[in-house]
């Protein structure tokens, strides 16, 4: 009896839990929803946006009895957009015939003669044509460096290889590493490193500007491991 007094008594000495009160569950009820409809909304809101920025400069130019709108007592969003995609691809269906060639050739040889236009046009073509390449291999991998200084490490996106422009001045191997601002990855360092002192993460390129634009927020898993080939495996039972 005199034990069970003392666990009583011992039971007793320790407090209670108070369950959270009626404000701290309201507060955690409205964080909770803000964080599930936040992306949603502003995903929305983008692509409401774009759908609105463009139909406002294509509509226009639609001919009255084209525009399914004439014929509507209401406004149908995304017309212009329709249109833009339909365009782009009936242009790069004619350009990839030769008459299409013809055409682009010529007035690439028309900007050339002009000072200010040929450098703008010369830059934004090789942009567009790295970016949109099936065989580049930029922006396909994430690494780790040491910047600004030794010590500090910070990530960046491999590019690919330093062009001889650069690599002709400098014995060691180079690669070059496009090292972005935080949140906004659209601006950044462009940086010629030694490949030695460039370390590769297992994470994809699309995680790495999520981890950017998150302020580190956003912390990505390692890639799986890539499985050996059937081949290789029947090598090492062998």
């Amino acid at each position: 009896m005199e034990r069970g007094k003392d666990s009583d008594k011992r039971g007793s000495d320790q407090p209670a839990v108070e369950p959270p009160s009626s404000g701290a569950q309201l507060r955690t009820y409205f964080l909770a929803g803000v964080l599930v409809t936040a992306p949603f909304a502003i995903t929305l809101y983008v692509a409401w946006a774009l759908i609105d920025f463009v139909d406002t400069r294509i509509k226009p130019l639609i001919p009255p009895q084209y525009n399914p709108e004439t014929y509507l007592p209401f406004g149908v969003p995304g017309i212009g957009l329709i249109v833009l995609v339909v365009a782009l691809t009936v242009i790069g269906y004619l350009t990839a015939g030769l008459l299409g060639r013809f055409f682009i050739g010529w007035g690439e040889r028309l900007l050339a003669r002009m000072p200010v236009v040929r450098s703008i046009y010369s830059a934004a073509k090789q942009i567009i044509e790295t970016v949109f390449s099936k065989s580049s291999t930029a922006f396909r991998q994430v690494v780790l460096i040491e910047y600004p200084r030794r010590g500090i490490w910070t990530m960046g996106f491999l590019v690919g290889d330093t062009v001889d422009l650069v690599q002709d001045h400098v014995a060691d191997a180079l690669v070059t590493v496009m090292v972005p601002t935080t949140p906004n990855p659209t601006s950044g360092f462009l940086l010629f490193l030694p490949r030695t002192e460039v370390k590769n993460l297992d994470i994809s390129v699309e995680d790495g500007m999520k981890m950017i634009i998150s302020i580190g927020m956003v912390t990505p898993e390692k890639l799986p491991p890539v499985a050996a080939p059937a081949r290789d495996k029947v090598a090492e039972t062998g």
